[in-house]
């Protein structure tokens, strides 16, 4: 064993060496420690704020874009229905311009069938009044005379019984 003298300085230095140590240096330690602690707890707690602010932006993002598809198949919608309402309003429209040129042409038709019959009533008349000439010998003088005869020979014509089908021709 060391001698007694030694071991009390030895352990005397020891003591101031500890004493030292815990009054200059663990201090420093300690300081340098909660500050590096409260850094480290600081980084933590912005990357924390920091995520939970991306977290609230991607959740406000989301959001949004749910807002803008539902905006989109909104307004794709109401494209849909206007072109619907714009299809049937033109249909309708073409409905009434068919019918109205429908009934032009029809009236356009009853017109012209009126004069063709009394074109062909008047040339009927003019036929029936030189055939009866000939077939009498003589001109009739009578004019009201020569018209009854006339209509009275187109009424006939009127009163006869008219074919269904034209025939197609020979052979048919």
């Amino acid at each position: 064993m060391p001698p007694l003298a030694e071991l009390i300085v030895g352990l005397l230095a020891f003591g101031l060496l500890v004493g030292f140590f815990f009054w200059k240096i663990y201090p420093q330690i300690r300081k340098t420690y909660a500050e590096r602690a409260e850094r480290i707890e600081g980084g933590l707690n912005r990357a924390e704020r920091a995520e939970r602010e991306a977290q609230a932006l991607l959740e406000q993002y989301r959001s949004q874009l749910a807002e803008a598809r539902s905006e989109a198949a909104r307004i794709r919608e109401d494209a849909q229905a206007q072109g619907r309402q714009i299809v049937e309003e033109l249909r309708t429209q073409v409905q009434q311009e068919v019918a109205e040129i429908r009934e032009r042409a029809d009236a356009a038709l009853v017109a012209e069938r009126a004069q063709v019959v009394a074109s062909v009533r008047r040339e009927i008349g003019e036929i029936a009044l030189e055939l009866a000439t000939r077939i009498v010998g003589r001109e009739l003088e009578n004019d009201t005379r020569q018209r009854q005869l006339v209509d009275d020979f187109i009424a006939g014509l009127d009163e006869a019984p008219q074919p269904d089908a034209v025939p197609a021709g020979p052979g048919v």
